[in-house]
């Protein structure tokens, strides 16, 4: 049998790594929750983003 396998080259899997700034008393509380959760900074800022970006109103 004949299995192939298929792999995406880096960066192509439909993120993109950004840096940001942030304050360090919020970096805190995501890594208190991201610890609490036993999930990554990176799962819980995701989590966080795709729950409130539709909640924006731009004046």
């Amino acid at each position: 049998m004949n299995k192939t396998i298929k792999i995406n080259k880096k960066g192509e899997d439909g993120y993109k790594l950004i840096s940001i700034r942030i304050k360090d008393g919020t970096l805190a509380s995501l890594d208190d929750i991201a610890q609490k959760s036993n999930r990554s900074r990176n799962e819980i800022i995701n989590i966080i983003l795709e729950s409130s970006i539709n909640d924006v109103e731009i004046n």
